[in-house]
């Protein structure tokens, strides 16, 4: 019995070892030891694993790495793309040096190559908590997965070019879902070395998308690749090497950057409580002016424009019958030819991503001075600009031959492309030396200064005769003068450079002097008034009211925001008239007013079939994504309603009215304010209740839209014979019972695609989640809209019935009061 026990205890002893000697190297595999189908590695974190999977539909077996911890398999890379095994008698193995899988016969089908004949039984495979297998020998290594990469570029893994050994790695789609076969996929994401280094989209080689070059922080024309508060971007290129890599800047987040099968580069962020990828920015295919050269050599690319397409000044088409019939591939050329030597200059041209760097050389050392010489010694060069923006600007860039793939971006960055003398300003043009590079005759200067010096006179003395003039104004009159004169003092006007400032004169004949027949409606700011320019350009001028709550902050926060936002689902700001007591915008008119006017009356909906609903609402999400994510600011709206969704003439929707908007500066991402602004029904909790707003809160107020279009019924005083819900209480309600598409307006129930609808509805629901972090961004929002994926489960929405949304406000005593309901907007001020 002693015996026994003795034995037992040694055995136990023994087990327990092999057992914990087994478990710490749960994450490696030892030379000879052999991982089956069925078995997996995990990293030491559990983040990764590592085994045998099927991708898709397919039967194939494949030897791939995938999240652990992600219920929906998310492999990020494949060992044997080229050769699957056809069964599960695959075998995985280090041997040899080299990490080899195995058929069933004992056929090696894929090897690392990593093998030699003086490597032993110290050659130790192991997965890392970033994603990467590693081959050690005697602790050093001999290969690694980040090297080979496939469809997925992870935190820390480059793409680039050895200039030492030339090895290059890039980024292949795979086939389909079903097939990861790189060499089948049809786009390629890598790094150009021919000129400047860039970054190229390619499909079967042929060009489809183009990072443009690296400026020292973010590639120009790409500000989504910018540092920002999740990733920090880094292109490196020296006599050595050429990549391209990101990093997190949170260890705690799951990200990855994905090449699909249908070519969009995607930067993914995994959000644990909706239990899916978030798309946080596409790097490709963001739309038709994305498209590699689709404007030709010298033609300049506008999304915001109709049609895209538009030859650089002293540029014509190439062949204007194709241009007519919207083939603009072959492009522009110059009006009049270049005479090398005989007074070429440059204009500069800002605001516009970089052309093609194929054909460039650089400096990286010479001024932007020396840049200029040294292309306008050279015939053959047609442009040139400041290589890095830090510190000022350094480094010079030099294109040579046709200037390819340019389109309008919010870029600071200067072109300065050669031109003709005949298409330059002449010395005594106002614009001589803009942009030329060279300082203007001092006889031009010593003449400038003497008129400057008169006219500074004149002006002194007309000021001091209109002050004798106005002394006797009221004081009240006084004051307003003095806060638009703040307004509009020099560091404010440098913010509106780009906006015409119109007179009273004009804008009072243009508007009949403000006849009842040619008004359009009113809101919180004033009256609205449709006028008509003795050109014939049609204009809304919208008039601060001196009663208005709202006021000159509004107005001077509507001219900030908006000036310099141009997209086509923005309504356009032409101008601002200031004069007196009368403070008024000038916008594009918009022939169909506004979309409340339709969806909310009986008989005006019927204009709006399901297809041009559908239209408004991916309108609508496109232009909220420029606002969040694509223009220089992040701008929050704050007041997203069906009243300002103005619709012109083919019923595309504009977003208009941003006298509550509110700028982001840098990466900031939310705020907190005492003074809660918005309009009742449309007004996220976290906002309405603790005074937070974030993007989220209008991917909130675009939900309620979306319920209100496919409805037709107001949000907030929708009634319900059998529960007092608000729309979006029944739209959860109906979601939940598998009835959405009861929830369709009567009017277009004849032309609805259930299919759309049914997405529209769950869309809605996501964005109008209870939670802030639960709603998807806008850029997920625009990609739920345009395809036929899955949609993740929503959670129970916001406010779930009208009573109950009041009674959470003024039962927190730090929360907005809420003394009145209505449709307009409204200022809610915290309690004190």
């Amino acid at each position: 019995m002693e015996k026994l026990t003795i034995f037992l205890l040694c055995f136990g002893t023994l087990l327990i070892s092999i057992l914990i000697t087994f478990a710490a190297a749960a994450d490696t595999i030892s030379a000879n030891q052999t991982i089956t189908d069925g078995d997996t590695i995990v990293s030491a974190g559990e983040i990764f694993e590592m085994g045998f999977f099927r991708p898709g539909r397919s039967n194939n077996r494949y030897v791939g790495i995938w999240y652990k911890m992600i219920p929906t398999r998310t492999v990020v890379w494949v060992a044997n793309t080229e050769t699957p095994l056809n069964d599960t008698s695959g075998v995985l193995r280090v041997s040899q040096g080299a990490l080899q899988i195995l058929s069933g016969n004992s056929s090696v089908i894929w090897s690392s190559n990593s093998s030699a004949s003086d490597r032993g039984s110290d050659v130790v495979a192991q997965l890392m908590d970033t994603g990467n297998l590693v081959l050690r020998d005697q602790g050093s290594l001999i290969w690694q997965s980040f090297d080979y990469p496939v469809d997925t570029l992870l935190s820390g893994m480059r793409i680039g070019v050895d200039l030492i050994t030339g090895r290059e790695t890039y980024l292949r789609s795979w086939r389909s879902d079903d097939d990861p076969s790189p060499s089948a996929g049809q786009y390629v994401f890598r790094v150009d070395t021919n000129g400047y280094p860039q970054l190229f989209e390619r499909q079967n080689m042929a060009p489809v998308s183009r990072f443009g070059p690296w400026n020292g922080v973010t590639f120009n024309g790409m500000p989504n690749l910018g540092e920002n508060s999740i990733f920090t971007h880094q292109f490196v290129f020296n006599e050595n090497e050429i990549y391209y890599e990101y990093a997190l800047v949170n260890d705690s987040l799951i990200s990855r950057m994905h090449l699909s099968a249908d070519g969009r580069i995607e930067d993914l962020i995994w959000v644990n409580r909706t239990q899916n990828w978030t798309v946080y920015s596409t790097a490709s295919n963001i739309d038709a002016c994305a498209r590699y050269a689709i404007c030709g050599p010298y033609g300049n690319c506008n999304i915001n424009n109709a049609p895209a397409c538009s030859c650089l000044e002293g540029f014509e088409p190439r062949r204007p019958e194709e241009w007519n019939l919207a083939d603009w591939s072959s492009g522009c050329q110059r009006i009049t030819p270049l005479a090398c030597g005989n007074g070429d200059g440059f204009r500069t041209l800002s605001g516009v991503k970089f052309p093609d760097t194929n054909r460039s050389v650089y400096n990286l050392t010479m001024t932007l001075d020396d840049c200029e010489t040294t292309c306008k010694e050279n015939c053959s060069c047609t442009a040139y600009a400041s290589l890095d923006i830090r510190n000022g600007g350094r480094g010079c860039l030099l294109w040579f031959g046709d200037l390819m793939d340019i389109r309008v971006y919010d870029e600071t960055q200067e072109l300065h492309i050669r031109m003709p003398a005949s298409e330059l300003p002449s010395p005594t043009s106002p614009e001589y030396g803009s942009g030329s590079g060279k300082k203007k005759p001092t006889i031009t200067i010593a003449v400038s200064a003497a008129i400057g010096s008169f006219i500074v006179c004149l002006i002194l003395a007309l000021y001091v005769a209109w002050r004798k003039k106005k002394r006797s104004r009221k004081r009240r009159q006084v004051l307003m003068q003095a806060r638009e004169e703040k307004y509009t003092n020099d560091e404010d006007r440098n913010k509106d450079t780009e906006l015409s400032a119109f007179s009273l004169s004009m804008i009072a004949k243009s508007t009949n002097n403000f006849a009842l027949d040619n008004k359009l409606g009113e809101g919180g700011f004033g009256p609205v008034y449709k006028g008509v320019f003795e050109d014939g350009r049609e204009i809304a001028v919208k008039r601060l009211s001196a009663t208005s709550s709202q006021g000159l902050d509004e107005f001077k926060n509507e001219v900030g925001c908006i000036a310099k936002l141009q997209h086509r689902n923005l309504v356009k700001l032409l101008g601002y008239c200031i004069q007196g007591d009368e403070r008024m915008l000038i916008y594009e008119y918009m022939e169909n007013k506004s979309l409340d006017f339709f969806i909310f009356d009986a008989s005006r909906s019927i204009m709006l079939d399901w297809p041009l609903r559908f239209h408004i609402i991916n309108g609508i999400a496109r232009g909220l994504v420029y606002l969040h994510q694509d223009s220089r600011l992040r701008i929050v709206h704050r007041d997203l309603k069906a009243g300002n969704i103005l619709l012109d003439k083919n019923m595309n929707p504009k977003i208009s009215d941003f006298g509550l908007a509110r700028k982001f500066s840098g990466y900031e991402t939310e705020a907190n304010t005492n003074r809660v602004v918005g309009t009742y029904g449309y007004i996220s909790p976290e906002y309405a209740v603790h005074g937070l707003f974030s993007v989220k809160s209008d991917v909130y107020s675009f939900g309620v839209l979306v319920l209100e279009i496919v409805s037709g019924k107001k949000n907030r005083g929708f009634s319900q014979q059998d529960y007092n819900d608000t729309l979006i209480g029944h739209a959860w309600k109906l979601h939940k019972d598998g009835k959405s598409v009861e929830l369709v307006s009567s009017s277009v129930r004849d032309s609805c695609v259930t299919s759309q609808v049914l997405r529209a509805v769950h869309i809605g629901l996501l964005c109008v989640q209870h939670h802030a972090d639960d709603r998807p961004t806008m850029p997920s929002v625009v990609l739920m809209l345009g395809n036929e994926n899955y949609l993740p489960p929503p959670k129970q929405p916001a406010f779930f019935a009208e009573e109950r949304f009041v009674t959470e406000i003024n039962s927190l005593s730090s929360a907005p009061t809420l003394d009145s309901i209505n449709e307009v907007t409204v200022t809610l001020m915290n309690a004190r």
